[in-house]
């Protein structure tokens, strides 16, 4: 298969940016509390109060519509519905599941959406081949997807979902890697919108790759600063500022 955005230019170095702060929560965090902190950081972002910020969580099992979603495609509200102000349809989080959201400036760095989800997509795909896992991108689907000959032919499974949103060229959102995650709880949705039998979702346990979400974010750090820049704890930023 062809993918004409295999071809699109990558990376989202910026000199002259101070490094972007990097922060782990642990336990689930609510929905509706990471989107108020994340618009209030953009805002700070954005204001010049405050540094880029990389948030890495987990939230309880929820579903999320983006502006695209269309109602048919909620097949059974298993779990809380958000609306959000992200592109995309529905998706799924859950436990198991590494959300990042990302707030970079990228009007400093680079007004170019196109750009920076290709940068995206490719610190998934860099991601999952430190796993021995191979990730593509699809012209004709967003996100991050790994061929299934072995069950069909055709068959390809979604692996990380991306959905963005820009204020003021500070962007929200960002992307969702299912490291472990219930895999039957993507069954009350269609995700993103793809019905076809032949795609469905999957995880690196359920590829055989047993990691946690430790040694994920450990990859997930380093692949990002080749792509994106350095980065510094959250916290020793906070304490540097004491």
């Amino acid at each position: 298969m062809v993918n004409i955005r295999d071809d699109l230019s990558f990376g989202l170095k910026s000199a002259g940016l101070p490094p972007v702060e990097w922060q782990v929560s642990d336990g689930l965090v609510p929905y509706q509390t990471a989107l108020a902190a994340m618009d209030a950081r953009a805002a700070a972002i954005a204001d010049g109060r405050a540094a880029e910020l990389v948030w890495l969580l987990e939230h309880p099992p929820l579903y999320t519509a983006g502006t695209s979603a269309s109602a048919a495609d909620l097949i059974e509200a298993r779990f809380p519905v958000h609306q959000t102000g992200r592109g995309g349809q529905f998706t799924y989080h859950g436990p198991g599941q590494r959300v990042v959201y990302l707030m970079l400036d990228l009007k400093r760095r680079a007004p170019d959406v196109r750009r920076y989800v290709a940068t995206l997509e490719e610190w998934l795909i860099r991601t999952l081949g430190a796993f021995n896992v191979r990730g593509e991108r699809r012209e004709e689907r967003i996100g991050v997807w790994v061929a299934r000959p072995e069950q069909s032919a055709g068959r390809e499974d979604k692996i990380a979902a991306i959905g963005i949103r820009l204020k003021r060229w500070v962007s929200l959102h960002g992307i969702a890697l299912n490291v472990d995650p219930e895999l039957t709880h993507f069954s009350g949705i269609v995700p993103c919108g793809v019905a076809d039998a032949r795609y469905g979702v999957t995880s690196l346990v359920a590829l055989g790759h047993v990691v946690t979400l430790p040694e994920v974010d450990m990859v997930l750090r380093r692949e990002f600063e080749t792509l994106f820049g350095e980065t510094r704890d959250a916290a020793e930023a906070l304490a540097a500022q004491d």
